[in-house]
């Protein structure tokens, strides 16, 4: 059973950084690329960034230049850099493989920023 565990999440001011970590059990993610979303309260789950199994990026217009991806595929481990956070980006925030399996949701790692 395939686990993914979100963390690092918390109370940040505007301006500040935070750093996400998405764990998985086992290797699964040496070869499958791997996303995170965020669920703002009231709003529906969306996409923020992906990595490929090469390394490749991808970011949500919203996240571009702040968000940095990357990953640890000795540690199983992928991590969501966040500079210059906004109020605006307040969500809970979740990683998947791609393509998304639902049955490796994680409880997902909450993210508040304050104005």
């Amino acid at each position: 059973q395939v686990q993914l565990v979100e963390s690092g999440g918390g109370l940040v001011q505007a301006g500040g950084s935070l750093r996400l970590s998405c764990a998985a059990s086992g290797s699964i993610f040496s070869t499958r690329s791997v996303a995170w979303y965020r669920q703002a309260p009231g709003k529906q789950r969306e996409f923020v960034a992906l990595i490929s199994s090469g390394g490749t990026t991808g970011y949500a217009d919203s996240v571009k230049g702040r968000f940095t991806i990357s990953r640890d595929n000795a540690r199983s481990t992928v991590y969501l850099q966040m500079n210059t956070l906004k109020p605006e980006d307040t969500a809970v925030y979740y990683c998947n493989v791609l393509p998304v399996n639902n049955d490796y949701w994680g409880q997902g790692t909450r993210v508040t920023v304050s104005s």
